[in-house]
């Protein structure tokens, strides 16, 4: 069974255990999720769960952004109820701004069904995957940590170039993927195997050990971690700095 929720990036902090060490940590509001379609092997060829996290306003969504949560009277659907088809399964909730498939074993689940973060109450580590913040068009300094040349007589005005690219007669281009300036961020990346440091069931709210791709307020997917070995399901008492 696939354990994950979606989520939104709130912010960094640290905590202290009790021998007086500063943990960083990240807090991410994870769910409430509802799953919104099921695909099985039969109808989709493979198995998964769509979820959708934080309500979209009525009157900013489409109508086939409504109609994916709730059943619309149209003529295509009087069409298929007159044909002796049976309608998808709707979960009969809001429009959602972020909606992504998680792939896994489908038993035990339906639409409709409400997910929260109690469900990583056993679960000791995730991976969280985001879009890294957008820096535009990058030199190579900042975009690949080049040093640059050099800062004394006989440089004029060239101290964070990247020199001279070319190649000899053989093979006289430049191969492809050279570290060069270019667009830097938005990218997608997963940090991976971050210790769950505290669930607060009551706000929705999942702490974690380290960083987290994106910008505050920025959507991410909480899975719970593949990588072996996993870390030991032990949380310390910690306490939120004043």
């Amino acid at each position: 069974m696939p354990i994950g929720l979606l989520g939104r990036k709130i912010g960094m902090t640290q905590l202290f255990d009790q021998q007086g060490r500063v943990i960083p940590v990240t807090v991410i509001e994870a769910g409430p999720c509802h799953i919104l379609q099921i695909k099985t092997r039969e109808r989709d060829g493979y198995e998964a769960i769509q979820l959708g996290f934080a309500d979209k306003p009525r009157r900013l969504a489409s109508r086939a952004e409504r109609g994916h949560v709730a059943r619309l009277d149209s003529k295509r659907q009087k069409a298929l109820q007159a044909a002796g088809l049976e309608p998808l399964p709707k979960a009969n909730c809001e429009p959602k701004r972020f909606i992504r498939e998680l792939r896994g074993p489908v038993e035990g689940f339906q639409v409709g069904q409400v997910l929260r973060v109690d469900i990583f109450e056993s679960v000791p580590a995730v991976d969280v995957t985001g879009i890294t913040k957008g820096r535009g068009f990058a030199g190579a300094m900042k975009r690949h940590g080049f040093h640059g040349q050099g800062a004394s007589h006989g440089t004029k005005k060239v101290h964070r170039h990247i020199g001279s690219t070319g190649m000899n007669s053989d093979p006289h281009h430049t191969f492809k993927g050279k570290r060069m300036p270019g667009h830097y961020g938005h990218a997608r990346c997963t940090m991976r195997n971050l210790q769950i440091v505290r669930i607060d069931t009551e706000n929705n709210l999942l702490i974690v050990k380290g960083a987290v791709p994106g910008p505050n307020g920025g959507y991410v997917i909480i899975r719970e971690t593949n990588k072996l070995p996993r870390p030991p399901l032990q949380r310390p008492i910690l306490a939120v700095q004043n």
